[in-house]
């Protein structure tokens, strides 16, 4: 394949292959979605904050947010890499960019606004100036080094406006990518994982560092606002997980990709949690465990493209990864609004343990209802191919 020139994967010749492009089916990364989400349900659960907290032991709250204060952060971080790999394996060689556009925002916006309007009902009205429950509602509340935009009505939602980018961009990235000689990709994927690695040390010398970040966790506040909100937050900076997303699918596509397995691959992966937590905010954020995210998505793909058996392929793993994004989105709201109505109270450790459970099952009903209903209807309406005029641009 002559250099420079658009391509599709061509026939695998590293030691670890894979069928062509649209022949397998990815149900073990489906099914790890569900892990993903709940990363960050535990670090909602886990904050000692009066809108969550449902532990009446103070040293076991503190303990709890301790060990569970970098799950969300993880969590994204592994979506956000997760949606390049798999919108990039999953490209129509005959697509466009405004029928790509039109798919990405039924399978998103309806679920977003609903979820919006249900905090805002709720909880959120009480406390949120309008101005910031609009720029939530179109999400750019994103582009704000304001946590009262950043954290506002559902909190979690703040992600969907990076996705908006992401989407955005992909079409471009798409064409981009197609033209990287597959032998110079590891140079690339370098690049990239260098650039995300290096994004706070960046951060810490080059951006002001007067107005410390408080968000009542256990962790010291060794970021600004401003560069808690560029190392995390702001969409250009996490645009490179995206992108390494999709480098990496072009690797494993192209038979360019050294797979270690899903067992080391999880492995370095919960060794690069107990490295979070014993490393700086900025750092702990993702450059300790970009890496072996990057390898797990790979491992899981080739093993699903083999055939091979994973623990996340199974009926139950994929349904619950279906439902993933609708749980993303309701579980901080089936959460705070718990919590009003439970009072002000705290409780025992056995009582407190038992309602998360429950609320945890309240998320995963509901969720299930959403994607039912809503999610699942919308999206295959519009992922029905049409016809495109032949003179609009394709990627």
């Amino acid at each position: 394949m002559t250099h420079g020139v658009p391509r599709t994967p061509r026939e695998a010749s590293g030691r670890d292959s894979v069928p062509a492009r649209g022949l397998s089916r990815l149900p073990s990364l489906t099914g790890l979605r569900f892990p993903a989400a709940l990363l960050v349900f535990i670090s909602h659960v886990g904050q000692p904050v009066p809108q969550t907290r449902l532990f009446e032991d103070d040293k076991l709250a503190m303990d709890l947010n301790k060990a569970t204060e970098k799950a969300g952060s993880l969590g994204v971080a592994f979506f956000f890499v997760l949606s390049g790999f798999v919108l990039t394996w999953s490209a129509r060689p005959n697509d466009t960019a405004r029928a790509f556009w039109r798919r990405r925002f039924a399978k998103i916006y309806p679920n977003y606004v609903i979820t919006w309007g249900l905090a805002m009902l709720l909880f959120a009205s009480a406390y949120t100036p309008t101005r910031v429950a609009l720029a939530n509602l179109f999400m750019v509340q994103v582009w704000i080094p304001d946590f009262t935009y950043l954290l506002s009505v559902d909190p979690a939602n703040w992600s969907l406006g990076c996705e908006l980018i992401f989407y955005a961009s992909f079409p471009l990235l798409h064409r981009l990518f197609l033209r990287i000689d597959p032998a110079r990709l590891k140079y690339w994927i370098g690049a990239v994982v260098a650039a995300i690695i290096l994004t706070p040390l960046f951060t810490y010398n080059v951006l002001p560092d007067s107005q410390s970040v408080q968000l009542n966790t256990s962790a010291a506040a060794d970021a600004s606002v401003e560069q808690f909100w560029f190392a995390y937050f702001f969409p250009p900076v996490r645009l490179l997980d995206f992108a390494l997303g999709m480098l990496v699918a072009h690797a494993v596509l192209n038979g360019r990709w050294r797979n270690i397995g899903l067992l080391w691959s999880s492995v370095l992966l919960a060794g690069s949690y107990w490295l979070a937590q014993e490393s700086d905010m900025l750092y702990a954020q993702r450059a300790t465990s970009i890496i072996p995210i990057i390898l797990l998505i790979a491992a899981a793909a080739m093993a699903d493209a083999k055939g091979e058996f994973t623990l996340f392929r199974n009926r139950t793993m994929v349904w619950l990864g279906e439902i993933s994004f609708a749980f993303y989105l309701l579980h901080f709201i089936v959460l705070a609004y718990g919590r009003k109505l439970l009072g002000h109270d705290l409780y025992s450790t056995p009582v407190a343990s038992a309602l998360a459970a429950a609320l945890f099952a309240v998320s995963v009903l509901t969720s299930w209802a959403l994607y039912a209903l809503v999610e699942r209807p919308i999206t295959r309406h519009w992922s029905r191919p049409r016809r495109e005029k032949s003179c609009r641009r394709r990627f």
